[in-house]
């Protein structure tokens, strides 16, 4: 098939996606009973997620939907979601085995009710499903004016009952099964936000948007206690049931309050757990663990073991909670990636484990002030990075990472292994603090790339300013890009001035100037081969090579401004993505375009692994980072040029699933047994299989007379005198049972038959059979049930003078030649030949029909081998060619 007519990407393919843990939805907490473990389930977009609690490691992923989740629940078995106007039901946390549609507005809150599953959509309809026929059961309307439902919960031990919570304030306690309102209850002025059982039976806690939360006695329609949140509306509600009265409050600004029940008081605040509001949270039974998400893509687990009543973290997932700006590789295996985002953090993520993610942190001008008092709340804290190179050598003698912040013309330094912010803040003497925020910027970025070489021009140890380049400016516009190559000889600059210049790194003296001709929007160097990438404003895209100091390629064909590039390790590609959502790869030596496609939301930032094997991409409006595996190095990829009107198609950018090497945590099955893997009885009808049977049972065949001879025993055994019960079995590799003598038979006649003594075997019969039927599988199986003495009684069976015949000789040879056909059993087939020419190799030169038949299968065996051979011999000379030659 032609490239043009490739749906995709030739060379990309979506492989997983990195940050992505959490949203606004509130998270669902699940037990299993096998496993005796807590999971939790997490909505993140279109799919949802499930981690334990133990490591808080990704166990499933579920299928993406069509629409993003609205709501998430769960049961023992099944986990329900909320997509618009339709309730799907999960089962193994990954696939649709239910789907329940008949709403006319989108479903905004469920709960599972036993068998049944209970929806409310914003039309104020109720509608209870049965959850195995998917029919609907009962139907509830109620009056959107007087009441609109905004929560709902089943109260412990009420059969059968539903209590509904309004936005107008009031309950009201339902009988779903005889569809009748048992109780109304007068409410409060505020709306019901949350409704949450408590430890104490007919005891509910009742959330609402004024912030007071209400311990409310639903038999007696009594208000049992009352507390006010200064924070907003309560979000979430908990209870502990470890012995401990407290109950823990979610507010909108993302800070928790821990209210202790008996005593009737604030017992502790815990402020800034998360960023934003505070979507869920949910204390496990019978454990000192609260569970918190947010939407601002974070899961922490708190553990309450310390004085005064306050939780400590024990682990957390975080990812970005505004969009990433820049991404880039940190270090030379490709296991890590940088990322700065929109929410003014520095974050780590790893691409093997999400165990080796970090964050380095948000940036603050004051950095001990900062420790002291809450970042938050922290006058001085810096804006978001626009802009960061690392460079990994020498990482652990000095700051390996110089920042941009946007507005602001200081440039920081991070420190990686530390995982925080640098002891340094470099800023140009010269330049005052009043000038216009633009240039601040630019010359911020001009410092970042000059001090990320292996060779500093800022010293990294003490941050002083070692020089500039230009006398008063190095181009007349705003700086664009600067670069440094591989060998710390040459600096090249481009600018706004529609010039790239190109400067002596220590002397800092111009040497070479080229006009482009259109102004520049950035640039990005391979430091290897020394070729420079610039992007114009007319989206077109420059390559110069530092050495030639020329123009060597020019690209056109974006359609929108570039945003970020690229290099394959090698140089041979140049990877671009712009506003037009698409991500072009460029051949270099070719001068063409040989890969395309377009994705839902366009590319901001690009980084290749310095392995070649993963590309990585942040996208508009988007926390995650995406990874794209090269195909090229999985199998062969034909490249060729692209026609000027290719129509590139749309790829879905990849989703999160699990690690392959996680210990305990890949078991997706959380509700049925493992399913085993089976592997086939051969993969492919081209290979050489063998059989996987003991050495034993077929190695020792031709050596079977003298292993006889050296186990003979010295003496005969004796019969032991009181000799204890066994059944009598069969000898053989599987046990079984004699058949039992029958107790009214007479005495035994000494007068021999001859008749038994000539009666065929069951092996002779299954051949025989296999003759007429042309198939061996029978035969071929009873002898791979058999040990090798069996075996050899087998072979000298079929000779002539004990009872055989040379026809059933021949239907040996030709069961042979079946199993060198097939490839199968290719070790059994050796030894059974080997055995059977050993015993029959005078007679087979006797008999035209057996030398006839045996003559093709020694050619069949030599067609055989001969491939095998040169299969073997094209691999020994491939692994040798790349032991010794020169990559």
């Amino acid at each position: 098939m032609p490239v043009g007519s490739k749906k995709g990407s030739v060379i990309f393919s979506g492989f997983r996606a990195l940050g992505l843990y959490s949203n606004h939805l509130s998270h669902v907490v699940r037990y299993h009973k096998k496993h005796r473990e807590f999971y939790i389930v997490t909505a993140v977009g279109n799919c949802f997620h499930t981690y334990n609690v133990k490591k808080l490691g990704i166990v499933a992923v579920s299928n993406a939907l069509p629409e993003d989740i609205s709501y998430l629940a769960a049961d023992r078995m099944l986990v329900y979601v909320a997509i618009g106007k339709k309730v799907s039901a999960f089962a193994r946390n990954k696939e649709v085995v239910h789907m329940y549609t008949g709403h006319g507005a989108d479903v905004h809150l469920l709960l599972p009710f036993g068998d049944h599953i209970i929806s409310v959509d914003r039309g104020n309809a109720v509608i209870v499903w049965d959850v195995e026929s998917e029919e609907e059961y009962l139907q509830i309307t109620f009056d959107k004016v007087s009441f609109e439902v905004s929560a709902v919960m089943h109260p412990s031990t009420y059969l059968n009952k539903i209590l509904f919570g309004s936005s107008q304030g009031g309950l009201q306690l339902w009988n779903v099964k005889s569809n009748k309102l048992l109780y109304t209850f007068t409410g409060w002025p505020s709306g019901v936000t949350v409704l949450q059982q408590t430890p104490a039976v007919d005891v509910v806690g009742v959330g609402l948007s004024s912030g007071q939360i209400i311990i409310h006695n639903i038999k007696f329609d009594e208000s049992l206690m009352k507390f006010q949140q200064d924070w907003g509306p309560v979000t979430s509600l908990s209870f502990r049931t470890d012995g401990h009265p407290v109950m823990a409050a979610g507010s909108p600004v993302g800070h928790i309050g821990l209210w202790d029940l008996e005593e009737k008081k604030l017992v502790c605040q815990m402020r800034d757990a998360h960023n934003t509001a505070i979507a869920g949270l949910t204390f496990l039974h019978g454990e000192p663990l609260l569970i918190t998400n947010g939407a601002d893509n974070g899961i922490r687990v708190w553990i309450f073991d310390t004085a005064g009543g306050g939780g400590r973290l024990l682990r957390s997932r975080l990812g970005h909670s505004a969009p990433p700006t820049k991404v880039q590789h940190h270090g030379l295996n490709g296991h890590h990636i940088l990322s700065a985002g929109q929410d003014g953090t520095l974050q780590s993520f790893s691409t093997v484990h999400e165990r080796f993610n970090r964050s380095l942190g948000h940036g603050s001008i004051n950095k001990k002030k900062s420790k002291k008092k809450s970042l938050r709340y922290d006058k001085l804290k810096l804006p978001a990075i626009t802009t960061f190179a690392s460079e990994s050598a020498r990482q652990s003698d000095w700051d390996s990472i110089v920042a941009c912040h946007r507005g602001y013309l200081m440039t920081t330094t991070w420190n990686y292994q530390k995982g925080s912010m640098g002891a340094h803040k470099l800023e140009p003497e010269r330049f005052n603090k009043n000038r216009a925020l633009s240039v601040h910027a630019t010359v911020a970025k001009y410092v970042t790339a000059l001090f990320i070489s292996l060779k500093c021009v800022l010293s990294p140890q003490s941050g002083m300013r070692r020089g500039q380049y230009g006398e008063d400016e190095a181009h007349r516009g705003a700086v664009r890009g600067v670069s440094v190559d591989g060998l710390n000889q040459l600096t090249v600059s481009a600018g706004a001035d529609k010039l790239v210049h190109i400067w002596k790194f220590k002397s800092r003296k111009l040497v070479h100037s080229i006009d482009l001709g259109t102004t520049p929007v950035t640039t990005h160097l391979h430091r290897d081969s020394g070729m420079l990438a610039v992007a114009l404003d007319d989206f077109t895209l420059n390559v110069l090579d530092m050495e030639t100091k020329r123009i060597v390629r020019k690209f056109s064909g974006h359609r929108g401004q570039v945003n970020d590039m690229a290099f394959s390790p090698d140089g041979r590609w140049l990877i671009t993505a712009a506003m037009d959502c698409t991500i072009r790869t460029w051949d270099l030596p070719s001068g063409c375009l040989v890969d395309c496609f377009l994705v839902d939301f366009a590319a901001v930032s690009l980084t290749m692994s310095p392995t070649g094997d993963f590309l990585a991409s942040s996208h508009v409006d988007n926390l995650g980072i995406y990874l794209w595996s090269n195909n090229t190095l999985c199998g062969m990829v034909s490249l060729r040029p692209l026609p000027a009107d290719y129509e590139p198609t749309v790829i879905m950018l990849p989703g999160t699933c699990p690690g392959q090497d996680e210990e305990g945590e890949g078991d997706a099955d959380l509700n049925t047994e493992m399913i085993e893997y089976e592997s086939p009885e051969q993969l492919d009808e081209q290979l050489v299989t063998l059989s996987m049977l003991a050495d034993s049972r077929w190695k020792n065949l031709l050596h079977l007379d003298i292993i006889k001879k050296r186990n003979k025993p010295k003496e005969p055994p004796k019969v032991p005198k009181a000799a204890p019960f066994f059944m009598p079995t069969i000898p053989g590799l599987i046990p079984q049972f004699a058949p039992s003598e029958d107790s009214n038979q007479g005495e035994q006649s000494k007068i021999v038959n001859f008749g038994v003594l000539a009666q065929k075997s069951h092996f002779y019969q299954q051949l025989e059979s296999a003759m007429l039927s042309n198939k061996y599988d029978g035969p071929v199986g009873m002898l791979k049930e058999m040990g090798p003495s069996g075996i050899d009684a087998e072979l000298r069976g079929l000779a002539p003078d004990m009872g055989g015949d040379v026809s059933v000789l021949q239907g040996f040879l030709k069961m042979v030649a079946s199993m060198l056909d097939s490839k199968r059993d290719f070790d059994l087939a050796q030894a059974y030949l080997a055995l059977f020419l050993k015993l029959h190799l005078r007679l087979i030169s006797q008999e035209p029909g057996l030398m006839e038949e045996a003559s093709k299968v020694s050619e069949k065996l030599e067609d055989t081998w001969t491939s095998m051979q040169t299969l073997f011999n094209q691999s020994l000379c491939l692994l040798s060619y790349t032991k010794s030659a020169l990559l």
